[in-house]
Order: structure tokens, then C-alpha cells, then sequence
């Protein structure tokens, strides 16, 4: 009886995410509407071109002329190798003519969906109903809900299938992980850095939790393998500007004047010279005067994930195989949220220092810390905090389709 009562709560829980999934982006999509139709953009030059239908110019910002661009005319120019290509074949791939290259994306953004998703990894990792539901629920509540439910983005389908991996990896699927985190790394290239909760789940957890037995060569030979194969996309996508920048049809020769200089460095990378040269990505190279805005902005996110990751660290790690197996746990406490707390640390501790830091108010969704740490704010800090977070959420998501749809950073 009591299985049935739990598995009827399972099914009433997913029933009312999906319903209030449903309604938060039908809110989302008429607040669009009529913030693009009463907010003319700020830069005038937005507007439907050879690649796009008339009826898409507010979905035409910032990152999406680029995708739309290759998508139509393949990789043309060396800044375009920061846009991984995952996005532009999608986009390719369902353009219902010529010049509507965006249609098609922005209906398959409507599928990628990961509230329910979020419940399953919720309800696996933190092992408690109640605190898995909250925080499906706060995933309604994204810091760009733009680009992450309406426009057609990298992040939608880089978060829906980094959250797939995820939960495979809690089911120990480690094949079908692999190859969702690989999928996930053709649209951005942070997902080379999924790698690690199959190196973590495979390798380094039994050794943590005295399981050592269990690491055989052959696990180890498999997670090299898997780790392959979520570095593949970004490996072939540097590859494919190799052989466009350095090197030329015809007999080979060894005069390099007319290379671009980056093609003689030690790691040939296309993505890093290109975010190093237009978007002056590097070592503290943010951290000036007229960026602090960005770090303002940038702080509400930061702030939730470091200190719950210091939290969850600081009473974790210390005695992390010295609690018995069938020891219940509070669920913020729990080994299984481990991997993703060193995860979500080391993205944003990448972002603060090496990176233009707003764009954690993008990068935030895929990680699944983000929305645990707002629900640990919620029940194990003060209430006050708690709900500073989601005040902050819903303010900062209406400003942020505004800003969105008036072509105004932060993008």
C-alpha cells in the first residue's frame, strides 16, 4: 500500500510541475509579446534579414545572428568557431524554407523541457520528495528565462541534455551518459567539463566510499572510452577550424607568413584564440572598472552556489566515507550531490576570474546546484534569505526579457 501512495505522489507531483511548466512559459511567451510590441529594440539593425521570416525579428539578439548565419551559410569566419555546431545543423535541419531558419529551433525549444528531469535527478540525489519538488519548481524560475525557454539558444538543448546525462549517471547508465554529455558538448564547449561526473561516478566515488574492488581495468578502459567520447564534439570542432585556417589545398608548404599566428601554437585552438582575440576572454582580463556592473549582476547567482557549495563541502567532504551506507542523511548533505556542488564551484569560480562573468546568469540553469542551493535556502537557512532568492528570481526574470527583447545587455 505504502508503494503505491509513493508511486501516486510521483505521478501527482510530475502532473503539477508539467502544469506549472506549461503556464509559466505561456506567461513567458505573452510577456514577450507584449514587451517586444510596446519596446522598440535598441539597436534598430534587428530586424528580419536573408536569413530569417519577418515574423522572427524578436527572436533575432545578440547570439542568435550568429547561429542563424552558419546555420544558412556554414562557417565562414574565424569569430564564428566560438559558436559550437550543434545548434546551427538543428537549425539547419528543421528550416521550413529558405529563409526561415529560426521557426524550427524555437518549436524543439519548447520540447526541451527539463522541470521533470530536474524532479527525477532532484528526487535520486537528494532523496527526499519534498525537497526535490522545490526545486523543480525553483528551476521555473531561471535567471535568463529568454534564452533558456523561448529563443532558439544552445543553452535550451545543452541543459536539457547535460540534466540527462546527469541523471543517468545517478543511475549508473554511464553509456548513455557519455553520450548525452557528448551531445551536450556540440552545442557548448563547457561540456567537456561533464567528463567529470563520469570520471567521479566511475572512478573516484568507490575509492572514496572503500569500494576500491570495484575499479578494475576494464571500468577504468571504459571510462577513458567515455571520456572520449564527451570530448569528441569539441576536439572535432577544433579540428574543422584547423583545416579551415591552417592549412590549404594544394602541395604543403612551409612558408607560415600567411597563417594566422595561432596555427604555430603548441594547442592550435581555434575557440581559445577566437575568445581570446574578439572576446577578450583570459585571466583576470574582466576584472576592471567598467565591468563592475556585470560583477553586480552576476552576484545573487554566484553568491547562492558558493556558499551553499562551501556549506555542502565544508560538512561532506571531511568525513565522506565515515558515515555508514544505510545512515539517513539530510538531503543537502547527501554524497550523491558531491559531484555536482565541485562542478558547479569550479564553473563558477571560472566565470569570476576568467571569463565575462554574467554569463553565469545563463550558464546557472545547467546546473542542477543552482536550484538546490535555492532550495537549501529555503529550508535550512533563514526564511529571509530564502525568499530574497526568489524575489530576486522573479524580478530579475521580468527584467531580463525586457532587456532581451530591447536588445540591451547583459546578453
Amino acid at each position: 500500500m505504502d508503494q503505491k501512495i509513493e508511486q501516486q505522489r510521483y505521478r501527482d507531483d510530475r502532473a503539477r510541475l508539467r502544469t506549472l511548466s506549461y503556464a509559466s512559459r505561456a506567461l513567458l511567451i505573452l510577456f514577450a509579446l507584449l514587451a517586444s510590441y510596446l519596446l522598440p529594440p535598441f539597436d534598430a539593425s534587428a530586424k528580419a534579414d536573408s536569413f530569417t521570416a519577418p515574423w522572427s525579428d524578436a527572436l533575432v539578439r545578440w547570439d542568435v545572428f550568429h547561429f542563424a548565419q552558419i546555420a544558412r551559410g556554414g562557417y565562414q569566419y574565424e569569430h564564428q568557431w566560438a559558436f559550437f555546431p550543434g545548434l546551427p545543423w538543428l537549425l539547419r535541419a528543421t528550416a521550413f524554407k529558405e529563409r526561415d531558419y529560426l521557426l524550427g529551433g524555437a518549436l524543439l525549444v519548447l520540447l526541451c523541457d527539463t522541470t521533470l528531469v530536474m524532479y527525477d535527478l532532484s528526487l535520486l540525489a537528494l532523496g527526499n520528495r519534498d525537497a526535490a519538488l522545490l526545486s523543480a519548481m525553483l528551476s521555473l524560475l531561471p535567471s535568463s528565462p529568454a534564452t533558456l525557454r523561448l529563443v532558439p539558444y544552445a543553452e535550451p538543448f545543452f541543459t536539457y541534455l547535460s540534466y540527462r546525462g546527469m541523471l543517468f549517471c545517478m543511475r549508473t547508465q554511464w553509456l548513455y551518459a557519455a553520450i548525452s554529455f557528448a551531445l551536450a558538448g556540440s552545442f557548448r564547449s563547457n561540456g567537456v567539463t561533464l567528463a567529470g561526473f563520469l570520471i567521479w561516478g566511475m572512478l573516484i566515488a568507490p575509492l572514496l566510499e572503500r569500494r576500491a574492488h570495484t575499479v578494475r581495468p576494464f571500468v577504468v578502459i571504459r571510462c577513458i572510452i567515455y571520456v572520449a567520447l564527451v570530448f569528441a564534439p569539441f576536439v572535432y570542432h577544433q579540428y574543422t577550424g584547423y583545416r579551415a585556417f591552417c592549412t590549404a589545398p594544394g602541395p604543403p608548404t612551409t612558408d607560415l607568413t600567411d597563417l594566422p599566428s595561432w596555427c604555430t601554437n603548441t594547442l592550435p585552438l581555434i575557440y581559445s584564440h577566437v575568445q581570446t582575440a574578439y572576446w577578450n576572454v583570459g585571466f583576470l582580463r574582466y576584472w576592471t572598472l567598467q565591468q563592475l556592473p556585470n560583477f553586480v549582476i552576476a552576484a545573487p547567482p554566484l553568491a547562492a552556489i558558493l556558499s551553499f557549495a562551501f556549506w555542502h563541502l565544508r560538512r561532506t567532504v571531511p568525513g565522506y566515507v565515515a558515515l555508514p551506507s544505510a545512515a539517513p542523511l539530510p538531503p543537502f548533505l547527501s554524497p550523491a550531490l558531491t559531484p555536482h556542488v565541485l562542478h558547479a564551484t569550479f564553473m563558477a569560480l571560472v566565470l569570476i576570474f576568467a571569463s565575462h562573468v554574467q554569463i553565469v546568469l545563463r550558464f546557472a540553469a545547467a546546473m542542477p546546484a543552482t536550484y538546490w542551493a535555492g532550495a537549501w535556502l529555503l529550508v535550512r537557512r533563514a526564511w529571509s534569505w530564502g525568499r530574497a532568492w526568489v524575489a530576486w528570481s522573479v524580478v530579475w526574470g521580468a527584467l531580463s526579457v525586457l532587456l532581451w527583447v530591447a536588445f540591451l545587455p547583459p546578453a
